[in-house]
């Protein structure tokens, strides 16, 4: 492709994303900024040390994916209530509580392109900051007074932590299976989205089927956005990691793992249990990365991300709110090729 139509290309999928962003922000615009000044007024409760590191992570604030699906959904079935409000804020409180303790355990200098809580304060200032993050989550799910949500969110927080764990356990071991990651990432980053769907059909007080299937709507979105994420390791994105920054972490995603397990390529075999050893070198990396396109990985992990999309688009046919029902599908669509 030449250089100019490379950049048309481009720019034109640029465009594309920010109309779907701005779609899938239109049903909740009002909603959005009260959410916003919800969590601004949370951070700022912080002093001291705490504040300059809230302050740093207000500054950061992403597009907030996870809450605004939670006010999408409890926008489906009328207006958006407190409790949903308080179950937007809590996940996003809990989200953020979960990337500073992940750069502690990852010993990651950088999130989202700029310095880590850790590599700015340290790591014992990181822990507690992610501590008091974790605390006010869970203060402001009390403060919906349903315990459904409360118990929602007290089994996310396990789940992030048993995540990890098991992440932890399974780098060094040499486990090639698709099982195990989809495993990782449905406790690591999917429960965070699977919790945000059923905490907006619970605030909206639906019943125990719509909430099931809002869970599994969530999971679908969660498990695209983490194999989308994974995909980026492979190119230079200027997505604020290095192309393969996971492998030099032992870690072997979707791609990889198709690419292995299609080929069982012998050599291929040595260079991924070194990865998984943390004794491979950048050249053996680089080499995994390279073998990894030419033999489908990347196709293969963008034919599950669409299957799983068009499923996912099904649980939402039955929305009476047509502007909601657009909005969620063009948030599929985007959590499937937003290029950061």
């Amino acid at each position: 492709m030449r250089l100019g139509t490379r950049i048309i290309t481009k720019f034109a999928n640029k465009i594309e994303i920010v109309n779907n962003i701005t779609q899938i922000r239109k049903p909740i615009e009002k909603e959005l900024e009260k959410f916003d000044s919800l969590f601004e007024s949370t951070l700022n409760n912080a002093d001291g040390l705490l504040g300059q590191i809230c302050s740093g992570i207000k500054e950061r604030k992403g597009k907030l994916m996870r809450p605004i699906l939670v006010l999408l959904i409890a926008k489906e079935w009328g207006e958006v209530n407190m409790p949903a409000y308080y179950s937007a804020l809590t996940l996003e409180l809990l989200h953020n509580a979960s990337l500073v303790h992940d750069d502690i355990v990852d010993e990651s200098d950088e999130r989202r392109g700029k310095p880590s809580v850790r590599a700015m304060f340290g790591n014992k200032a990181a822990v507690l900051a992610g501590d008091f993050l974790l605390s006010s989550a869970l203060e402001t799910a009390s403060l919906s007074n349903n315990i459904r949500i409360v118990n929602n969110v007290s089994i996310l927080g396990k789940q992030l932590s048993e995540g990890e764990i098991i992440q932890l356990t399974k780098t060094r071991h040499t486990d090639f299976s698709e099982e195990t990651y989809y495993q990782v990432i449905r406790l690591k980053t999917a429960s965070l989205f699977n919790s945000a769907a059923q905490l907006g059909a619970i605030s909206a007080s639906q019943n125990e089927e719509t909430i099931v299937r809002m869970g599994r709507l969530g999971d679908i979105i969660g498990v695209c956005f983490q194999i989308r994420d994974d995909i980026f390791d492979y190119y230079d994105n200027n997505v604020g990691k290095p192309t393969g920054s996971d492998m030099a972490e032992g870690k072997l995603t979707l791609p990889a793992l198709y690419a292995i397990n299609s080929t069982n390529n012998k050599e291929i075999l040595e260079i991924a249990g070194k990865i998984k050893q943390g004794t491979a070198t950048p050249t053996e990396i680089a080499s995994l990365i390279e073998f990894t396109k030419l033999h489908g990985g990347i196709e293969y992990a963008q034919k599950c991300m669409n299957d799983f999309a068009n499923e996912a688009k099904t649980l939402i046919t039955d929305f009476k709110n047509q502007e909601v029902k657009q909005a969620l599908t063009a948030y599929i669509d985007y959590v499937n090729s937003r290029t950061k």
